[in-house]
């Protein structure tokens, strides 16, 4: 699929209301071109990052008091297993659906995209939480976390690739082009010490396998991460799109001038998440945040990469998701989003 955003918004996926018919009407007004649907962590805790997509996946606990997930691996889960492999080698997506128990922002954004005609709709965006934050963002009985065990990491892996699939499958009726971004903001914590035994080979390796599992369904893989990394880890995965915050860290995508300019080359995309998914925004313009995205786009172009280029594939978004804020917060956020793309394109 060719892709070429030409500075069009998009936006990462959690929002804080507890209105899903509000929190989609947010979205359809400020980015009518790419919307998303919203995850509304403040709602129900299953709709928490990696909790959201826990559905289905064997000796997953939900603690409803503690508002809190982790895996039983203590009692003997063959069964539960044999039926999760058995349904995924059949390729049977309903299975590892996303309930609306799950997800309140599905299910309205999908009534509302059905009801009637959006004119500006030229493509739909879905995100999963990436194997690599949900196996180190939750634990066992043991308070280990899942990553650790090699049998469950598998099966989130699995899992991830199912639902992206799922979801794309749901959207499907839109009758557009579809992106899917595989959120790993643990990535900002690759080679630290915490994390020394997580290797780079392992982590392309899984990566690649749900970026693969969204091509299967002819749409855009991206990966969001919203600290700095090695960039060069979601090139070399096969991403299609790189997320990242451009606010904070737009100046490190430039570290790898030669992997970057291979792949936008190839047709990749960067979604430069320039406006600020804080308190920051109160202190920014429209104005003042194109003047800021030029200035890293031109330091990019400093080092050797055609600077319409980067135009060309260029995608607007926060710089994480707004789901922590307050209402009126994120509000501004995507009112700035919708300003700062406006202006680029016109």
């Amino acid at each position: 699929m060719i892709f070429n955003p030409q500075c069009l918004a998009t936006a990462i996926g959690s929002l804080p209301h507890k209105d899903p018919s509000t929190a989609c009407d947010v979205i359809l007004e400020s980015i009518p071109e790419i919307p998303i649907w919203p995850q509304l962590p403040k709602m129900d805790f299953r709709e928490e990052m990696e909790i959201q997509y826990s559905e289905g996946i064997p000796c997953v606990v939900l603690d409803e008091e503690k508002r809190r997930m982790y895996f039983d691996t203590s009692r003997d889960a063959t069964n539960d297993l044999e039926k999760f492999y058995e349904n995924y080698m059949a390729e049977n997506l309903d299975y590892f659906k996303i309930s609306a128990l799950f997800s309140r922002g599905i299910y309205e954004m999908e009534r509302k995209l059905s009801e009637k005609n959006h004119p500006y709709l030229k493509y739909f965006k879905n995100q999963v939480t990436g194997p690599i934050t949900a196996g180190l963002g939750r634990v066992d009985e043991n308070k280990r976390a899942i990553y650790y065990n090699e049998m469950f990491r598998d099966v989130i892996v699995k899992a991830t690739e199912m639902k992206a699939r799922w979801l794309l499958r749901k959207f499907k009726f839109l009758g557009c082009d579809q992106i899917c971004f595989i959120d790993e903001p643990i990535l900002s914590a690759f080679g630290s010490y915490t994390y020394v035994s997580v290797l780079r080979a392992d982590i392309l390796k899984y990566l690649n396998d749900v970026i693969e599992s969204i091509h299967k369904e002819k749409a855009l893989a991206g990966i969001h991460c919203c600290g700095n990394t090695e960039w060069t880890i979601l090139v070399d995965a096969g991403v299609d799109i790189i997320s990242f915050d451009a606010y904070q860290y737009g100046e490190t995508i430039g570290y790898y001038p030669e992997q970057i300019k291979d792949f936008l080359e190839k047709g990749g995309s960067l979604a430069w998440g320039i406006v600020p998914t804080s308190e920051k925004i109160n202190q920014e313009t429209s104005e003042s945040l194109v003047k800021k995205l030029k200035e890293v786009v031109k330091n990019l172009a400093n080092k050797g990469i055609d600077q319409n280029l980067i135009w060309e594939q260029c995608l607007i978004t926060p710089s994480c998701g707004t789901g922590s804020l307050a209402v009126e917060l994120s509000e501004k956020i995507f009112h700035q989003l919708s300003a700062v793309s406006k202006l680029l394109r016109h």
